[in-house]
């Protein structure tokens, strides 16, 4: 069997990411990444090794999820999480709808007076140095610093019973992301939504004892970055590459 070139995207339009969580102290003696939320995905931990924790602030309140090896977890677009490191925690984050995450799905918790204003915004979210320079960790703890700050105001206000904090960054996120929308919906009409249309066809053609799809079976092998070779906002990533090709 010889590997061939991808003719299909990965099984669901999800992409894989594997994360070494940050081992990172802040100033309130936990380890781990920069507090965020998606606003069009849904996202799945796996836990590969080790152990540690993600806590989420939906309109429900907030938790604290313990992880462990094996365990599996997933959340939807409006919760904002933080990964917490305990003791050596790796994951496989499955995200749903390849692509928007990476086209800016994602808002930090930053604070107000930041998330209000879109270029203050993109300049603290931007990563100028290249992964392997001496200056880039620095640059990636100094972001997680700023996220934090919003996030335990967040944190704080839905403890105490009062939510309108968290409704707030739900609507700075929305003015944050609505430029982008356009350019999701393309992305989503072309690559994710031919996922649920091609099985409907495969569903008919079998209901009708027929299987011409079989003839177009193909296997393929995903593209990987080295391990740890970049920075993401919870951790050093691994990423395949399993997205459609010609």
């Amino acid at each position: 069997m010889t590997d061939a070139q991808p003719s299909l995207p990965f099984p669901g339009a999800v992409s894989l990411t594997r994360v070494g969580v940050y081992d990172w102290e802040s100033d309130d003696g936990l380890c781990g990444g920069s507090p965020h939320m998606h606003t069009a995905s849904t996202e799945a931990y796996f836990v590969l090794s080790g152990h540690g924790s993600v806590e989420t602030i939906t309109t429900s309140g907030f938790e604290s999820h313990p992880l462990a090896p094996n365990d599996v977890l997933w959340f939807g677009p409006g919760t904002v999480h933080r990964l917490v490191n305990q003791d050596r925690l790796e994951i496989l984050a499955i995200m749903q709808n390849n692509g928007l995450p990476e086209a800016g799905d994602a808002v930090m918790t930053f604070g107000t007076d930041v998330l209000k204003d879109p270029e203050r915004y993109a300049d603290l979210a931007m990563l100028r140095e290249k992964p392997s320079s001496p200056g880039a960790e620095m640059e990636v703890r100094g972001r997680r610093d700023a996220a934090l700050e919003g996030y335990r105001l967040l944190r704080e206000s839905v403890i105490a019973g009062d939510d309108s904090g968290l409704r707030h960054f739900h609507e700075d996120a929305v003015r944050l992301v609505s430029s982008r929308v356009p350019g999701w919906q393309e992305l989503w009409e072309k690559r994710i939504a031919p996922e649920s249309a091609r099985t409907a066809d495969w569903l008919r053609t079998l209901a009708n004892g027929q299987f011409d799809h079989f003839a177009e079976a193909t296997v393929a092998r995903g593209a990987s970055s080295h391990p740890g070779a970049n920075f993401g906002m919870c951790g050093r990533l691994q990423k395949w590459d399993t997205s459609s090709r010609p």
